[in-house]
């Protein structure tokens, strides 16, 4: 159950493409760069090219040998992230406060290793489309995407996407079914109360001390609100107000991000934002109001697509390399949407990061090691999923 020796003897080009992309990064809806390199080496295999969808997003069409009518889709992410690397070698961003922090430049160059295997092989038969999308840092290219028609477009069956995790030892794969990303939301709500000089306390309604009671207030949602067998989060990161040492604001916002799995949850905790915050503000004399933002919604995984991966995982890495009780992230992941339209499998690809550098980490670098891991991955799945005739699906 060894890579494909295809794949492995194109590693040092893979290698090659993915320090080029990492010392080149390109923000959301900004991968002009990124989805030239993309569609110039889908072009060079022989996979048919379509631009346009999601402003920069690339997808590359590919027809194997048969005539089913049998179409999946492969996706993989290419922006990167606003912030500053700290990494000194010599394919560091070479562009100041941007930075591959989360390994989308592996994603990229394993499905380009995928494309470019299958374009040569072509031994599947169906239709195969590989999704190179924009903009999943926080801006929904992967919704952008869908909306603008993909799967009207690209018609596709079922959709796979799969993402670097350092948490797993280099080149395992986990893989579960049902939701193993989280849906993010984010809020902020403003509280109202009258301001008033800072040695007078009593001519004031004080939305400092409002805002303290409501962020410990805000913990009961989880803590005492939700199922202890549900997950969620609720976590106030930001609070703003005020412009002087001695004189009482007279309005304070305070902001955050919610996570959680399943949409009653999800409704349940939104509802408790606006009800907590207002009534804790009315017990002091103050109001509050609530800006709730509907961020990605959780990335739920289908049983049968499950199966299908494991099944094509267990061609590419031992038994033991397959992680099926690794534990859901309370992270989120715009692949979300494709799943909402499309039955499919997020997987994660283990980074080994002995030194324990995370994603979104200013010190993290893609583990090239894995690349052929990945591609061959992505290859087998194709060929498990659109089986020639006389094969298993």
């Amino acid at each position: 159950m060894p890579v494909i020796p295809r794949i492995a003897a194109f590693h040092a080009d893979m290698a090659q493409w993915r320090r080029d992309i990492h010392a080149h990064p390109e923000l959301a809806f900004e991968e002009f760069r990124t989805s030239d390199l993309v569609a110039a080496k889908l072009a060079e295999f022989g996979v048919e090219v379509y631009r346009g969808l999601a402003e920069t997003g690339v997808v590359g069409v590919l027809t194997g040998r048969g005539m089913s009518t049998r179409a999946i889709g492969l996706r993989a992410d290419m922006d990167a992230l606003p912030m500053q690397e700290a990494n000194g070698f010599a394919h560091a961003s070479r562009h100041p406060g941007r930075m591959h922090a989360c390994g989308h430049d592996g994603h990229t160059v394993m499905l380009l290793g995928a494309a470019r295997y299958l374009a040569e092989t072509r031994d599947f038969d169906g239709t195969v489309h590989l999704i190179f999308q924009p903009a999943e840092e926080g801006k929904g290219g992967g919704r952008r995407m869908v909306e603008e028609g993909l799967f009207e477009k690209f018609p596709c069956d079922r959709v796979f996407g799969m993402h670097n995790w350092p948490d797993l030892p280099a080149g395992a794969i986990g893989v579960l079914s049902g939701a193993v990303m989280a849906a993010a939301d984010q809020f902020d709500i403003e509280i109202a109360g009258h301001g008033a000089h800072g040695a007078m306390p009593h001519h004031g309604t004080d939305p400092v001390v409002v805002a303290c009671h409501v962020v410990t207030a805000l913990q009961t949602l989880v803590s005492r609100n939700t199922d202890p067998l549900d997950s969620a989060v609720v976590s106030v990161t930001k609070i703003h107000g005020g412009t002087a040492h001695n004189v009482i604001p007279a309005e304070v916002t305070i902001s955050g991000t919610m996570r959680s799995f399943r949409p009653e949850t999800r409704r349940r905790l939104e509802e408790g934002l606006g009800r907590v915050a207002g009534n804790v503000a009315a017990a002091f004399g103050a109001t509050a109001r609530l800006f709730f933002r509907p961020g990605y919604p959780a990335t739920v995984n289908t049983g049968p697509e499950v199966d299908l991966s494991v099944r094509a995982a267990s061609r590419v890495v031992d038994e033991a390399n397959i992680v099926r009780d690794t534990p859901p992230s309370m992270a989120a992941e715009d692949f979300a949407y494709m799943l909402r339209e499309r039955p499919g499998t997020y997987v994660w690809l283990g980074q080994g990061a002995a030194d324990g550098c995370p994603l979104h980490s200013p010190h993290y670098d893609f583990n090239n090691d894995v690349l052929p891991i990945g591609a061959s991955y992505w290859a087998s799945l194709v060929e498990t999923a659109l089986p020639r005739a006389g094969g298993a699906n």
